[in-house]
Formats: C-alpha cells, sequence, structure tokens
C-alpha cells in the first residue's frame, strides 16, 4: 500500500472522517505520515472535498502542548484545526452520545473512539481515516490505517 492507496479510499469517500492522530503527525510533521497527511489536506481543501472530526480532537490535540506549556504549538492546532477549509467540526449533540455509548459497549472502544465512531458516522461519512487499529471493529465504517500505507 501507499499514497496510491491513499488517493484510492478518498476518490471513493468523497466526505471522510479524520481521527485526532492525523492532526498530530501533519502539525508536527511527522517524517514517517507526513507524505500521506500533506496528500490528504491537500485533498482536503479542494471544493469537491470534505472532512469531519469529533470536537473530541480538540481535547485530544491540547492537552500534551499545554501541559508542556507550549502555547505556540497550541496556536498552531487551533489555527489549523479552526480555520481548515472544507473541515467540519461536529460537536457531541446527544443523538452522537447515545450512538457512542452503542459503539463502545459494542465494539469496546474508548470513549473517545467511540465518540470519534459515532461522530462519522452520524455525519454520513463512510470512510474514517486513522491510526488506531481499534476502529476496524466498526463495521459501519471503511476504515484505512495510515501505519497500513507504509
Amino acid at each position: 500500500m501507499g499514497l496510491e492507496d491513499l488517493a484510492g479510499f478518498l476518490r471513493r469517500h468523497r466526505r471522510v472522517a479524520l481521527d485526532t492522530s492525523i492532526f498530530v503527525y501533519h502539525v508536527q510533521g511527522n517524517p514517517r505520515y507526513l507524505p500521506a497527511t500533506d496528500h490528504l489536506f491537500a485533498w482536503l481543501e479542494r471544493l469537491s472535498s470534505s472532512a469531519v472530526t469529533s470536537c473530541i480532537s480538540m481535547t485530544e490535540l491540547l492537552v500534551q502542548p499545554i501541559r508542556e506549556g507550549d502555547e505556540k504549538l497550541v496556536g498552531e492546532f487551533f489555527l489549523l484545526l479552526t480555520r481548515y477549509p472544507n473541515l467540519e467540526w461536529m460537536p457531541t449533540t446527544v443523538p452522537i452520545a447515545a450512538l457512542a455509548a452503542r459503539f463502545r459497549a459494542t465494539y469496546r472502544l474508548r470513549t473517545p473512539d467511540a465518540l470519534q465512531a459515532a461522530t462519522a458516522v452520524y455525519s454520513t461519512v463512510t470512510g474514517l481515516i486513522t491510526n488506531d487499529v481499534s476502529f476496524r471493529r466498526v463495521t459501519e465504517l471503511q476504515v484505512l490505517v495510515l501505519d497500513d500505507l507504509l
């Protein structure tokens, strides 16, 4: 697998969900994943492309830089996350929370992962991009794990 597989996934899923790790790798410039995240974020800038993520991503992303007092990284995350084109932030609503509880019980996901999966399904996406293999248990979504591209 490689970038061609990512491109094919994005062609099949015009609207995808993004897990928190995608943002971490991209903002921090992780050399292992940067080719894939560069491709993904370039795709997202196209008018015909669309992605969603749960607001839980913001919480997960900001904990470490806040803990370390890295206000520069906090600002970078905020800038990328709140202003990126064609990226929709979904708040946790009661229906999403209820679906997350079902996913947590059925697929034995951690609460943040259950919220991501429920947000994706509620937002009518069919594909989720992550680097967490536990999402493969969610049968309602086609999951692309970044490590599989390497």
